[in-house]
């Protein structure tokens, strides 16, 4: 939302808004955080995936804590630029609310790991370790524990932004770093928000727990307009936490905001405290992937690619790696326009990764030869795109049994201008008539009568050459006459 002024607030100046976001992203571990129950949460029944510790039964003690959980954290933090909190004991807490989702009615959350980052232009304040709760069911009121335990990342920025699109930028951004890390689960709902938010010099508001960017551009979308309309009508805001209703497109309180005294923070007796050292650090620090703009300024600058083409290749790490293995045996720049267009095309279409295909470098590079050497047109290298992530087969093997190789012969391609010129009069006498809009028509008719095997180019020379002697016929009938 830019800062556009709310109806009937006249011409004075909009006051700043402050927007501040708590992260909360599942990490890719194959056990919880204190026990050795699965975290396919998803694809189980419910209550299936629990023991005594993660449902917090009587006598149950946490087994230690989940190593590749504290890698990822660390690694997280490192990748966003916040300084790692080294050889210092950091607790795990006890933070004491209720609620049916924590069996224990505390959920263990740990001191900073990582502090002061920037990451996107915002500050990153803190980077912490903490555990999931179950799901609560509030429509049916069922529980569901299998969700309770699995490990997760808070990231805490400063309130450095000021509208809705700025937020929803932010997480796109911090999604497609965590991409790269290949640290954190990528199911949908794996990333939640908590969005704090104020305006002007009014008071903190707290919206809880939004699944999706675009949810996070609304929630805020309303809730500042909520605020800008309580201070137009000399109302104060109440300090609280809010839930978004994405059905009816507002924000609705859920409780009193709560402060660090009203969760009792405590340490966790039961799990000792962690005490990252130099060494873990440094392994760490030295097995990070480049980051995404690190890439993208790097194809600008060694492949020759435009910025937006280099932005869009790196959106997605298995496109942009493949795009490199296919640049260093063909023309950089083509190779990223088809990959940009036709390859995001067709995984978008299917719904797949490119991971879940058997396209390889050597098939690109194959399909970009033979549309270079004008075997294939661009319409069958399209449609080659489409069958490679259909199946696995060779491209020679598609072209031939498809029937996708160029019609080379020019009696073939003229036979075919002919008949169309021949089955559509009309546009033949419009072209005549000065209207060479008409022309491009006919050359997608033959395009269409060869299942896109004929060239564009000789196609409408075949169709102008043909038309030319209609002309001549033409007019040599009119002297007749």
């Amino acid at each position: 939302m830019s800062d556009e002024k709310v109806k009937g607030a006249g011409k004075e100046p909009l006051e700043r808004v402050r927007i501040g976001l708590e992260v909360h992203v599942q990490l890719k571990t194959n056990t919880k955080l204190f026990c050795t129950c699965p975290t396919d949460y998803r694809d189980a029944e419910p209550n299936s995936n629990i023991c005594p510790v993660c449902t917090a039964q009587p006598g149950s003690k946490p087994n230690g804590l989940n190593a590749t959980a504290l890698d990822a954290i660390v690694r997280i933090a490192l990748f966003i630029g916040c300084r790692v909190i080294k050889g210092e004991e950091v607790r795990m807490l006890r933070k004491h609310y209720f609620y049916p989702d924590l069996p224990s009615n505390y959920q263990r959350t740990s001191l900073p790991v990582g502090v002061d980052g920037r990451f996107a232009s915002i500050r990153i304040r803190e980077v912490h370790l903490e555990e999931d709760p179950g799901r609560y069911e509030l429509r049916d009121g069922q529980v569901d524990y299998n969700r309770s335990g699995i490990p997760l990342v808070e990231i805490v920025t400063e309130p450095d932004m000021s509208t809705p699109q700025e937020a929803r930028d932010f997480l796109r951004a911090l999604s497609l770093a965590l991409s790269y890390l290949g640290v954190a689960r990528d199911e949908p709902g794996s990333m939640r928000c908590d969005a704090n938010v104020s305006v002007g010099e009014g008071t903190r508001v707290e919206v809880k727990n939004i699944n999706s960017f675009k949810g996070v551009y609304r929630a805020l979308d309303s809730e500042i307009r909520r605020h800008r309309r309580f201070q137009r009508f000399g109302k104060r805001v109440v300090r609280e936490t809010r839930h978004w209703d994405e059905a009816k497109m507002i924000t609705i309180p859920l409780r009193k905001k709560e402060g660090a005294a009203d969760y009792r923070f405590i340490p966790d007796p039961d799990v000792p405290p962690l005490v990252i050292d130099n060494a873990l650090v440094t392994r760490l620090e030295e097995g990070l992937p480049e980051r995404p703009t690190e890439k993208e300024a790097r194809f600008v600058k060694r492949y020759g690619l435009d910025p937006y083409t280099s932005s869009v290749l790196v959106l997605d790490l298995e496109v942009a790696d493949l795009f490199e293995k296919v640049a260093k045996r063909t023309d950089p720049v083509t190779a990223a326009a088809w990959l940009k267009d036709e390859l995001r095309r067709v995984l978008n279409y299917n719904n797949l990764r490119l991971s879940e295909t058997t396209i390889t470098a050597d098939e690109i590079v194959e399909v970009l030869k033979l549309f270079r050497d004008g075997t294939i047109t661009d319409l069958t290298a399209r449609r080659l795109f489409e069958w490679l992530a259909a199946e696995p087969r060779s491209i020679r093997q598609l072209i031939g049994r498809l029937g996708l190789g160029r019609i080379a012969g020019e009696d073939e391609l003229t036979r075919m201008a002919r008949q169309v010129i021949e089955d559509h009069p009309k546009a033949v006498d419009d072209y005549l008539d000065g209207k060479v809009n008409s022309l491009n028509f006919l050359v997608g008719m033959v395009m269409k009568t060869s299942g896109g095997k004929s060239d564009p180019k000789l196609t409408r020379d075949a169709l102008e050459k043909l038309l030319g002697a209609e002309r001549l016929r033409r007019a040599g009938d009119s002297v007749l006459s």
